[in-house]
């Protein structure tokens, strides 16, 4: 937020210059060569950290030039450093008396307002800094968000967006003060302001249509994106709103036209592409006839590091019982990825509660032989030999997985529950009865 503070170099010309503006009689001299002794001892203590050394020495300058703001100006820095804020701040106050037009005295106020938290103070400091550089504009929003000033803030970005152009830094700040609905109100009306003026501004268009989505008013937001649309033919932005039009009209055929559009463009962040994604899938999920729609679509983020779209496409059917199309999505992200190892628990799982046991079994196999030390595999091959009342396999291949559980009571019940199972189908009572009193001590002991 905050300025650096340029130090002031002061050269022996610089303070030859200040002592010509003194009277010369013959009777000062000494006074005067005193004075410049010991603020060239101040500033070599300074230089090496020896704050209070270098304070008594501009204390001696001051009681041979108590209206020197040179002086002061020094004091102010060593008192900073020193960490002693009051009579920091006194000093380069002082030095702004004696001449409000340096600058860098409402630096040193202003830095000892953001070392202290003053930010009410600092407000006002910032606001004479403006006075002398406009930059200082910047500061003065942050300090308006830290004071929660926020119609204060919103105005300054603003002005500062339309004469400046837009930063990152106030976007955030902006998009956190429009949470709040009251200041809706009065940025709808600025933003059509701004299209007004500035009819070929992009960016103005996409704020105003996020505004009006956020209050639910999806019909102003169409109308905005199809101004948009006129003024800048083939904006990518335009096919957000439209893409919600046609979902609500319920009119499948556009809204994937202009989800496409979306998904392909270069101009709109993942963020938003993933929102129109989920939207879409809500809209087809009960719709198989865009299926292909949605595999093309989920190609869009097949690079995707941070979200993958196929594996969450594929929890959303999970938690839908609907196992079929979870694990066909699972399978994507597998294609893509093929060590996600969540997503090889997921398939498993998926195959198992869709009871597609032929399946499960040759996944499970398969995944044994790439990685012979999960137990989890080695279980669900156990589980859909069973159901295949493929007994032996079954027993033969749980009896190798159950080696590998450690520290896992949960997982080694369910071995049990299955050897007891496959024990059964062999026609072995009496392992059958020793494998289910093992899986129901463990079980009971996890609950």
């Amino acid at each position: 937020m905050k300025n650096t503070v340029i130090a002031l170099v002061f050269s022996i010309g610089s303070v030859a210059s200040a002592f010509a503006q003194q009277p010369e009689p013959e009777d000062i001299a000494l006074a005067t060569n005193e004075f410049r002794d010991s603020f060239y001892e101040s500033l070599k203590q300074k230089g090496i950290e020896n704050y209070d050394k270098a304070i008594v020495s501009l204390e001696k300058c001051q009681r041979l030039e108590p209206n020197n703001p040179v002086v002061y100006f020094e004091l102010g820095k060593n008192y900073l450093a020193a960490k002693d804020y009051k009579k920091a701040y006194d000093s380069f106050e002082k030095v702004t008396q004696l001449d409000p037009k340096n600058k860098w005295a409402w630096v040193g106020m202003y830095d000892v307002c953001y070392e202290t938290k003053d930010y009410d103070q600092a407000i006002v400091i910032v606001k004479k800094l403006v006075e002398f550089k406009q930059e200082y504009k910047e500061d003065l929003t942050s300090l308006y968000m830290n004071t929660q000033q926020f119609d204060k803030a919103l105005q300054l970005i603003n002005e500062l967006n339309e004469t400046m152009g837009t930063t990152e830094t106030r976007e955030v700040y902006k998009a956190a003060i429009m949470r709040d609905p009251k200041f809706q109100g009065s940025e709808i009306d600025n933003l059509l302001r701004q299209i007004s003026n500035n009819p070929k501004e992009e960016q103005n268009y996409v704020s105003l249509m996020f505004l009006y989505w956020d209050s639910n008013q999806d019909e102003k937001a169409l109308k905005i994106a199809q101004q948009l649309e006129k003024e800048i033919p083939g904006s990518d932005w335009a096919q957000i709103s439209l893409f919600k039009y046609h979902l609500t009209n319920n009119d499948g055929p556009k809204a994937v036209k202009a989800m496409n559009a979306i998904l392909a463009s270069k101009k709109i962040d993942d963020k938003i592409r993933h929102r129109v994604m989920n939207e879409f899938l809500l809209f087809a999920k009960d719709k198989p006839e865009y299926a292909p729609d949605l595999e093309k679509a989920i190609s869009y983020f097949n690079n995707d590091k941070v979200v993958k779209v196929a594996k969450e496409i594929g929890k959303f059917y999970h938690s839908k019982k609907d196992y079929e199309k979870a694990a066909h999505y699972y399978e994507m992200q597998l294609k893509s990825d093929p060590g996600d190892m969540e997503a090889i628990h997921l398939v498993l799982e998926a195959y198992s509660e869709g009871q597609q046991y032929d399946i499960l079994a040759q996944r499970a196999e398969g995944l044994i032989e790439s990685y012979p030390l999960q137990p989890q595999f080695y279980y669900y091959a156990g589980l859909a030999y069973n159901q295949q009342k493929k007994f032996k396999k079954a027993k033969d291949i749980l009896e190798m997985g159950l080696d590998y559980v450690v520290d896992n009571q949960q997982l080694e019940g369910s071995f049990y529950v299955q050897l007891g199972e496959a024990a059964n189908g062999l026609g072995d009572q009496q392992k059958k009865e020793s494998y289910f009193q093992k899986a129901e001590k463990l079980l009971q002991k996890k609950k």
